[in-house]
């Protein structure tokens, strides 16, 4: 455990204590090739970024599916979110195909990420350098019930821009 907080409040002359507890999540990780080992660059960061482990040039509008030398190992109940840099996409056009992707706490092969060139140019993907960044969430399972209706809101099966653009 690396911090704990104590926070209270008082409503209708109840008292309500809680505790804030941040436990370090421990991923376990296996290098397959030569790359960096992820780590937070910064205090309060919510990712980790991922490095490319092999070079490849991606052409305009190609998909190519780039590895990043690792394995993990991720506790049951949770799942690593790969999402895009934001680097990438604003200076180069550079993206994932399948924005944000799911690592399930079951899988253990290698990260490899879809990389999507939306630019008119060639760009050179590095071995080395960073192609992604990992988020760790915790996920719950749903139990389904099957039912005649649902309830109403105030929303109903109003979709796309319900809400307007103003």
């Amino acid at each position: 455990m690396s911090e704990a907080n104590l926070a209270c409040y008082c409503s209708q002359a109840r008292v309500h204590i809680f505790f804030v507890i941040k436990m370090d999540l421990k991923v376990k990780i296996k290098k397959v090739a030569d790359v960096k080992t992820p780590f937070y660059a910064h205090k309060g960061d919510a990712g980790v970024d991922l490095y490319a482990a092999e070079d490849y040039l991606l052409k305009p509008m190609e998909r190519k599916l780039i590895g990043t030398g690792i394995k993990i190992e991720i506790p049951y109940g949770y799942e690593a979110q790969i999402r895009p840099k934001s680097g990438l996409a604003l200076e180069h056009g550079i993206s994932h195909a399948n924005s944000i992707g799911t690592i399930d706490s079951s899988y253990k092969g290698e990260i490899k990420i879809p990389m999507i060139n939306f630019s008119d140019k060639q760009y050179k993907i590095e071995k080395g350098k960073k192609i992604g960044q990992m988020v760790f969430a915790k996920v719950e399972e749903a139990v389904f019930e099957e039912i005649e209706e649902l309830e109403a809101t105030t929303r109903n099966e109003q979709g796309f821009g319900s809400t307007g653009l103003d």
